[in-house]
């Protein structure tokens, strides 16, 4: 095991270097007390540390820098620190967050066995490819269709409010030849959960998210941020409901591609009970259904929520490109209980 330095040796790496997916060096090791300095390059990563496997997901209380956006020509490069704890000797794993990265072996190791083991440095890296990159075994093409790296821009939507105001800013996409409608219920039977929370749906397809007694929202998240709104996302805001009602309100996707949707209930606490939903979530990859549901249900995940869910219900609401979003008209009598 390595002795702690007196001083602290200071370790510089370059995080995307040139354009590229890679840390440089793509491994150090340190002794506790040790800095590495991480020095973020041009375009936007971020240092997350993992586990040895999985290798692209966020290690629960793990180190992570959060995404680090870099202009080109930055002088001087934007410095994140990590001090190197006592792990009794144990590797320590990183990886970029950024769409696809990870996938695309930008991991980072301290202290990595040597080359000869199972769990050394490149078979790590092998890992991360194989799982979440193109070495990966793809799913049959009726559940997932590898989807271009998400474009947030607010000029691709289609937005309609209770059946009046229209506003189209593209082309529509290539629709499926004959669409489905999934119906999804919001809090059934009482119940803290989205039935199904879990679904596939095809480009044109289009998702009803149907609202049930009490007070619940529609919201979009991150997969590492399981409850906390994706800004541009979409938000049905808060939908109270009646314990007697018998028309119930309702909250439109239509899905222009299948690139994975996640979201989450915005009421107090819900998110952290996993009353969240996917819509073509990788099963076979770390990032599934399984995995964002234990993100949210975590106890730092209750700090990192933003309390309540006021979405506009606007026309002019901006919205993901992966969807359309149409509002249903609320039919409701005798809101008399409290709605929590």
């Amino acid at each position: 095991m390595l002795a702690p330095s007196v001083y602290g040796t200071i370790l510089d790496v370059n995080v995307g270097p040139n354009g590229k997916f890679v840390y440089d060096p793509p491994f150090v090791h340190a002794a506790p007390g040790d800095i590495v300095r991480f020095h973020f390059n041009p375009k936007n990563h971020t240092v997350t540390q993992s586990a040895f496997d999985p290798p692209c997901v966020p290690l629960q209380d793990g180190f992570r820098t959060g995404f680090i956006p870099v202009a080109p020509g930055t002088n001087p490069l934007p410095v994140q620190e990590f001090h190197v704890p006592d792990n009794h000797g144990a590797p320590l794993w990183f990886y970029c967050g950024q769409t696809a990265h990870c996938g695309q072996g930008m991991v980072f190791a301290i202290n990595p066995p040597a080359e000869h083991d199972p769990q050394s440095f490149q078979a790590h890296k092998e890992l991360a490819i194989a799982r979440n990159g193109t070495a990966a075994v793809a799913p049959p093409a009726t559940t997932y269709t590898p989807a271009p790296e998400p474009h947030w821009t607010p000029s691709t939507t289609t937005v309609h409010y209770g059946g009046g105001a229209h506003f189209s800013h593209e082309p529509a996409p290539t629709h499926a030849v004959t669409p489905q409608e999934h119906r999804i219920l919001v809090g059934a039977d009482g119940k803290l959960a989205y039935s199904p929370a879990n679904i596939t749906a095809a480009v044109g397809d289009t998702v009803v998210f149907e609202f049930r007694p009490k007070n619940h929202t529609v919201t979009q998240s991150s997969f590492s941020n399981p409850c906390a709104p994706l800004e541009h996302g979409f938000k049905s805001g808060f939908q109270p409901v009646a314990a007697d009602a018998t028309d119930f309100p309702t909250f439109r996707l239509k899905i222009n591609d299948t690139a994975p949707i996640w979201g989450y209930c915005g009421q107090v606490n819900h998110c952290q009970s996993g009353m969240v939903f996917s819509i073509n979530a990788v099963e076979s990859g770390p990032n599934n259904f399984a995995a964002f549901q234990q993100l949210a249900m975590r106890p730092s995940t209750s700090s990192r929520q933003i309390a309540g869910d006021n979405g506009s219900n606007s026309a002019g609401m901006v919205v993901s490109p992966s969807v359309s979003v149409a509002f249903g008209t609320l039919l409701l009598a005798g809101l008399a209980a409290a709605f929590l």
